[in-house]
């Protein structure tokens, strides 16, 4: 089974997966924010790695770059030898001579194809430390199966060997050689007699059972006042960041009662550019269009006491995989992806462009308002 061709995530996209990972989403969350409506795609990627981020992979400084092998396909459509061709470069015969041979010779050589398949067979798996020494293993492996923790067995190996480090390991060490399934050394079956016997590594602010994750002093949507959930009062807001290609993103908001949309522009998700983009935005709004905020479970709201510091505005968190509690941000998100197509890279777009999008929106006329617009129903709102 091909994992590209069933998951289709491309680099930037796979980037985020990780970083939400590790910000501690769990893995609905993560589908819903990278708008994939089938989370098996993201458990899949995790899993392979055992929920521990890969290293990034790299080329070797010594390897052949794609302007080279662009010149040696130069030098061979000019006749030249592969002396020749090695002198222009500053390399070696034998190293052209090779690479020649590993891509089907003078004829067949292309460029770009050379270089996707080098690229391709340098992923090949370096041995662990638990696959190159078989006495540390067993060791490691006896002491799981008596339900040590890999805390437990590592420190007891730097004190019974203190003297050999070929007898010595990290915890993390023990995890990665359980988890990543591309490792296969200690046998899955040791997985169970961890005590959470997870298949996978949680990150250190992983996603709390009470759908509130890591972000301190969260209020849920449960406790949020009654007039906010029948929209009987104008002020209630819902948020979200619309997501984009290299890690992009837009924040949007709806009002509840008129579904009013505000696009802001955010130069990146972290907590404290978003708090300030989205504060400077909602002071300009009167005081009776500033009541509430509510938002899903993303890191990038961990400080919503400064945001409610400086708006007065109180916000409430939703519960684990229930974006319908958003339901009018969900929709205008779906909205917007006429104009923000997936993929496309969301940085590029200045904030009157926004501003111009979310008037657009906010002229058309809408059903749900009795097709009345949302800019009109605001309107008579503040008259």
């Amino acid at each position: 089974m091909v994992e590209k061709a069933r998951v289709r995530f491309s680099a930037s996209e796979r980037a985020e997966l990780w970083e939400r990972w590790r910000g501690g989403q769990c893995i609905a969350d993560i589908a819903r924010g990278l708008e994939r409506r089938n989370k098996s795609g993201v458990y899949r990627i995790l899993a392979a790695d055992g929920g521990i981020t890969p290293r990034p992979r790299r080329r070797a400084a010594a390897a052949l770059k794609l302007d080279e092998r662009e010149e040696i396909s130069r030098g061979i459509a000019a006749g030249d030898s592969i002396r020749q061709i090695a002198r222009k470069l500053d390399r070696a015969a034998s190293t052209v001579s090779r690479e020649l041979k590993r891509h089907g010779g003078r004829e067949a050589y292309r460029a770009s194809e050379a270089d996707s398949q080098a690229w391709e067979r340098a992923r090949r798996p370096k041995r662990c430390r638990l696959a190159r020494h078989r006495r540390l293993r067993w060791r490691v492996a006896q002491k799981l199966a008596l339900q040590w923790s890999p805390q437990q067995i590592s420190g007891w190996l730097r004190r019974e060997f203190p003297a050999d480090q070929t007898m010595q390991l990290s915890h993390e060490t023990i995890y990665k050689s359980l988890f990543v399934q591309a490792r296969g050394v200690l046998k899955k079956e040791l997985v169970a007699h961890l005590r959470t016997r997870r298949q996978m590594r949680q990150a250190k602010s992983g996603t709390l059972k009470n759908g509130l994750g890591s972000i301190v002093d969260a209020v849920s949507i449960r406790e949020r006042p009654a007039e906010a959930e029948d929209r009987a009062v104008p002020g209630h807001w819902e948020g979200d960041l619309l997501s984009g290609a290299n890690n992009t993103h837009i924040a949007t908001l709806v009002e509840r009662h008129t579904r009013f949309a505000m696009l802001i522009k955010v130069h990146s998700k972290d907590t404290a550019t978003v708090i300030d983009a989205l504060a400077k935005h909602v002071r300009r709004l009167p005081a009776q269009l500033r009541r509430s905020l509510t938002w899903d479970r993303g890191k990038e709201m961990a400080d919503h006491k400064r945001f409610t510091l400086a708006t007065d505005v109180k916000v409430y968190f939703c519960d684990p995989r229930s974006p319908w509690q958003r339901g009018s941000n969900e929709n205008t998100n779906g909205l917007l992806r006429q104009y923000f197509p997936k993929g496309k890279d969301l940085s590029i777009y200045p904030q009157a462009y926004l501003d111009k999008i979310a008037k657009r929106l906010n002229q058309r006329p809408r059903q749900t308002l009795g097709f009345e617009c949302p800019a009109d129903r605001l309107r008579a709102v503040l008259q």
